[in-house]
């Protein structure tokens, strides 16, 4: 009996005339939108020191 009665249509917010868009961002876009929180969590946490260390160690192995 469950598939006897008619679905209604989703309905939209009132105002949004916009349709949704689809499809990816730009990968430059979600680098953009994701790099201030990671800095801020980086920082907060002491990650930024391991990444210069890391980054000066692979640095030091490529013989820069």
């Amino acid at each position: 009996m469950a598939g006897t009665a008619p679905r209604t249509p989703l309905r939209t917010r009132a105002g949004s005339t916009r349709p949704r868009r689809t499809g990816r961002r730009h990968p430059l876009v979600a680098t953009a939108m994701v790099l201030p929180l990671a800095t801020l969590l980086a920082y907060a946490f002491g990650g930024l020191e391991a990444v210069v260390t890391q980054a000066s160690s692979v640095g030091a192995v490529l013989g820069r």
